[in-house]
């Protein structure tokens, strides 16, 4: 596995990973984590894939966080 990149965010860890004709665009958020797919022949460029971390793609990623935060602690009070 490659790191191809880092994007800096306040709110997460954002990295960009090439493996098995595939990018991963992998965030971070404390103990949790979302990893997004993207065949490495449905992009031009790895620029690309920089672009598709836009801001409204990062703010439903932040929305996403805060519901498997909310997920995990509910869970974690049944358990």
């Amino acid at each position: 596995m490659r790191v191809v990149g880092e994007i800096p965010h306040p709110e997460c860890k954002i990295t960009i990973f090439a493996w098995n004709n595939r990018y991963l665009i992998k965030l971070e958020q404390g103990l949790l984590e979302q990893t997004f797919k993207v065949n490495e022949y449905d992009v031009t460029s790895e620029a690309e894939l920089y672009r598709i971390v836009d801001k409204a793609f990062l703010e439903e990623a932040m929305q996403r966080f805060a519901g498997m935060g909310e997920s995990l602690r509910q869970a974690m009070q049944r358990a």
